[in-house]
């Protein structure tokens, strides 16, 4: 058993700075990844989903690899910081590097969208080295009785803050000249900066005993020892659940900036202002949840996030191109739509988490968080981005480039109604852990 440095450290202001300072900076580069890269693949490359999907199955292969893997090293050796500052530094590196694709030839059209999809995968490898394993396995390390609530709202909203700020500067970067190079500099040197100031800010008391099993590649295939994860049934059922709902999910968010831009008719920068303000609502939320959460009410916290999630989508749904005047950028319906979209989304993301986190060995956090990657990252970025691609080349609007002689995929609501229908399976499992803490909190026969 590694110290756990919840045990007397007290949660002072270099603590929240660092809990919010880092995981904002890595929430507006995520956010980037899924929100902008697949704009600027539209933008600069081919308005192809397939490209999308190679992006978003690759990235999630190289995220979650990544993360067992330093998370199996960071709790070997105890040093979070490490992997925290590296991390962020290189994740920041190889987001310039990703800008740097647009300028390959469009004659060489092949070798841009194997350029787009390699690119993307270096950068979440080094991502989920310090935001993933390093990070998260960090705030783990910190969460007590008394921050829990705290905590979680903290790793809730900072997702909502990093699509509120990154829509919206990012859009205020791109702007109506698709100046997509200035977005990814400007976010490459805001995570790498975060990187140094973690170096001098995050010290030795922010290690944790080493726990050593074997050797390294042992202890790293021993989170793969899958009876000891499903002899954990309540924390299996949370993760089946948040699978469920991130491949919904999965199915439409990978489309939604496309789909203002290339279906309604906006432009990058009111697209981020169409996102961003119903998000800052959407967040206000967090606080209540925050509060129902320190009840332990996780499993109908769980339920009302998912059928609220699915009632957004259907407010959304039917919204058609000729509804909406992309000169005004207020349409109250699309603004309705994604305020309760993310409510529902703050609710799952953030009981999930706490709930999660409260769940795991306190032996192998590091390799935990791998656990949640898989079922967080790798199955509904698969599952969404094959679901969604199928969606948008079946039932989207489709064009031929006169130009490049190429077919052109437009997504539409259509993917909201997809995404609605899958997320609703989420509910199955979290009603299962209702009746799982029935069975134990009844006392036993005598």
């Amino acid at each position: 058993m590694g110290k756990d440095l919840k045990n007397g450290t007290k949660t002072g202001f270099r603590t929240w700075l660092l809990v919010w300072g880092l995981g904002l900076a890595g929430q507006i580069c995520w956010n980037m990844e899924n929100q902008w890269f697949n704009t600027f693949v539209y933008a600069k490359i081919g308005k192809d989903p397939s490209i999308i999907t190679g992006m978003l199955i690759c990235s999630a292969a190289a995220t979650t690899f990544a993360t067992f893997f330093f998370g199996t090293w960071a709790d070997r050796t105890g040093r979070r910081r490490t992997f925290i500052s590296w991390g962020y530094i290189l994740w920041g590196v190889f987001t310039i590097t990703f800008g740097l694709t647009q300028f390959i030839s469009h004659e060489m059209y092949l070798l841009m969208a194997v350029s787009v999809v390699l690119a993307d995968t270096v950068m979440s490898f080094f991502g989920s080295m310090g935001n993933d394993a390093g990070f998260n396995t960090w705030t783990n390390d910190i969460m007590t009785d008394n921050n829990r609530g705290g905590i979680g709202a903290a790793l809730a909203t900072q997702p909502v803050l990093g699509t509120i700020l990154g829509t919206v500067v990012g859009g205020l970067l791109v702007g109506e000249n698709d100046n997509y190079m200035l977005l990814f500099v400007v976010m490459g040197v805001f995570v790498i900066v975060f990187g140094f100031i973690s170096m001098f800010a995050l010290g030795k008391k922010d290690d944790v005993e080493p726990n050593v099993d074997g050797g390294f590649w042992r202890q790293f295939l021993s989170v793969f020892n899958f009876k000891r994860f499903f002899a954990l049934k309540e924390l299996v059922l949370v993760h089946i659940a948040i699978a469920i709902f991130f491949i919904g999910f999965n199915v439409y968010f990978a489309y939604i900036g496309n789909y203002l831009i290339y279906y309604l008719g906006y432009t990058a920068d009111m697209m981020g202002i169409i996102e961003a303000v119903p998000l800052v609502l959407a967040m206000l939320t967090s606080i209540p949840i925050g509060i129902l959460i320190n009840k332990n009410k996780h499993p109908f916290i769980a339920i009302a996030a998912v059928i609220i999630n699915i009632i957004g989508l259907f407010i959304l749904y039917p919204v058609k191109a000729a509804d909406v005047d992309p000169s005004v950028i207020f349409n109250f319906r699309i603004w309705l739509g994604i305020f309760v979209v993310g409510v529902g989304y703050v609710g799952i993301l953030q009981v999930t988490k706490v709930w999660a986190k409260q769940l795991y060995p306190k032996n192998a956090k590091g390799q935990f968080e791998g656990i949640w990657i898989l079922f967080f990252v790798l199955i509904p970025m698969i599952g969404g981005s094959l679901i969604g691609q199928a969606v948008v080349k079946t039932s989207g609007d489709t064009f031929v480039n006169e130009t490049s002689g190429l077919t052109e995929y437009i997504p539409n609501g259509n993917v909201f109604l997809v995404g609605a229908a899958v997320i609703a399976l989420a509910l199955i499992p979290v009603i299962m852990t209702i009746k799982l803490r029935k069975g134990k909190e009844e006392p036993e026969e005598k």
